[in-house]
């Protein structure tokens, strides 16, 4: 394979270093990677400011085991981004992998490029900037079936390794080793990910996503409501639009009554799954399909102002909500998680700490649920991940810095977007608005720490009094050298 050095015009990543690969045999497009690729697992993304108002929440899939101990039924497959790109561009995405974390770390890196490396300050419209979106959906959805070419070329090879006119039965007998490559090489064509993603530019949102993870967005009205508003949309078998989608191209949508699968996966959009893109045939409930009947296109919403009144912003993976769904039986899983994070704004001292707490909960309160009722429900649950973007929302136990006294004290800071609040704060409570919209009510009111002195000097942190005093002491004693001058 040759190499072929290129330099980027950004001269904000001309510290890393990029290749092209030359197409191969295999492979007949070419790929970026970068230099680390080749030395090391580092993702170039490592070195991108992350957005330092933002808490990420997580926990590893868990089969519930009856002697108690944790067992995880696979790998942790979820990948997630909160990067600052600058100060009117933000960007978050969530990846949950399903068979593998091949697509889902794929699809992660691919997509923070085609954001970051977009021509995004020339977009003038709110259309423009979603289209940008679906663009890069679907240019990432070609880069990964493009980069399964040694896959499917090794699986190839393999075939005619297996004597003829044996059944898969016979040929597990005669040929164990080749079959099992096969095999594994199945699994990882079967990879893909759903995805949610939100971009903020010049301070508008935009949100975009295929499959079942969510996004929510939590803004006060005038009356002081915290509504919850989901900007995503869940594309399964329970979505009456993507049913319509479905019989279009041919398929008996009644046998999804009574069923949460469609082919080999729970979605009916999602990127990559090379294995039911490419040989959907193979599947009986959507072998009679005209077209491809799982695909990759966004949902894509925006651009949302945020003002005074956008609170935080929520993305979560389906296996969050669905716990709740399963141990509570709400309808309402959405307004519970959002009414779960303003508890937790009041008791952590850090956004990560936030969503933590979340996820924790929701952990516990499905297990229990689990163990209290095994008659129900499956034995296990999936990766959990929740990435939370607070924008003014009060943080009381937050640690006071002296940067952050002098944090606007609502809307969106030009740096962080946070605004530092003294415990004078009320907390929030719940309730529901009148037109049925899950809500939050608030009577909070809002104060500046008042860490600056009328000598415009910051209060210092620690009391020196009593140094001074040893300090004097210790001269008179005459311990110290003759040359101390303090």
């Amino acid at each position: 394979m040759t190499i072929v050095k290129v330099k980027w015009r950004s001269a904000d990543i001309r510290k890393h270093r990029w290749y092209f690969t030359e197409p191969t045999p295999t492979n007949p497009m070419m790929s970026l990677k970068s230099e680390s690729s080749y030395k090391n697992s580092e993702s170039w993304t490592d070195d991108l400011p992350v957005c330092k108002s933002t808490g990420i929440g997580f926990s590893t899939n868990q089969i519930y085991r009856k002697d108690g101990h944790p067992q995880e039924d696979h790998p942790y497959e979820d990948c997630s981004s909160h990067f600052r790109f600058n100060d009117h561009f933000y960007w978050y995405a969530l990846f949950d992998g399903h068979r593998g974390k091949r697509a889902a770390e794929f699809c992660s890196q691919r997509m923070t490029a085609e954001i970051y490396f977009s021509q995004l300050d020339e977009l003038n419209t709110d259309e423009e900037v979603k289209e940008l979106l679906r663009q890069a959906f679907t240019t990432v959805e070609k880069g990964y079936m493009e980069s399964l070419g040694d896959l499917l070329a090794e699986r190839t090879s393999l075939h005619y390794d297996i004597p003829e006119g044996l059944n898969s039965y016979e040929a597990y007998q005669k040929v164990p080793q080749v079959m099992e490559a096969i095999q594994r090489i199945n699994c990882e064509l079967s990879s893909g990910t759903v995805v949610a993603v939100a971009l903020i530019f010049k301070n508008k949102l935009y949100v975009a996503n295929v499959g079942n993870c969510r996004v929510l967005l939590c803004q006060t009205d005038p009356n002081s409501v915290l509504k919850v508003v989901q900007l995503s949309v869940d594309h399964d078998v329970t979505n009456e639009d993507e049913l319509l989608r479905l019989s279009q191209i041919g398929i008996d949508t009644k046998q999804f009554n009574h069923r949460s699968h469609i082919g080999n996966q729970e979605t009916t959009r999602c990127l990559g799954n090379h294995t039911i893109k490419e040989g959907y045939r193979n599947f009986e409930d959507i072998s009679m399909a005209t077209q491809e009947p799982i695909i990759a296109e966004p949902d894509v919403h925006g651009g949302i102002v945020l003002d005074e009144s956008c609170r935080f912003l929520i993305l979560m993976t389906a296996g969050l909500y669905r716990c709740v769904e399963e141990a509570i039986g709400t309808d309402q899983v959405n307004k519970y998680i959002a009414q779960c994070i303003v508890e937790q704004f009041r008791e952590q001292s850090t956004l990560t700490g936030v969503a933590q707490a979340v996820v924790d909960k929701v952990v516990r309160l499905h297990h229990d649920w689990y163990m209290s009722n095994t008659a129900s429900g499956m034995p296990k649950r999936e990766d959990i991940t929740l990435v939370l973007r607070n924008f003014n929302f009060p943080l009381p136990n937050a640690a006071k810095s002296p940067a952050a006294s002098f944090a606007t004290p609502t809307g969106l800071s030009s740096n962080s977007g946070t605004a530092t609040l003294t415990k004078r704060d009320t907390p929030i409570g719940t309730g529901t608005g009148g037109d049925g919209t899950d809500t939050t009510t608030s009577s909070e009111r809002v104060e500046v720490d008042q860490s600056v002195g009328p000598d415009q000097k910051i209060k210092a942190y620690v009391d020196f009094a009593q140094f001074y005093e040893n300090l004097e002491i210790a001269k008179r004693m005459g311990p110290l050298p003759g040359f101390t001058n303090f």
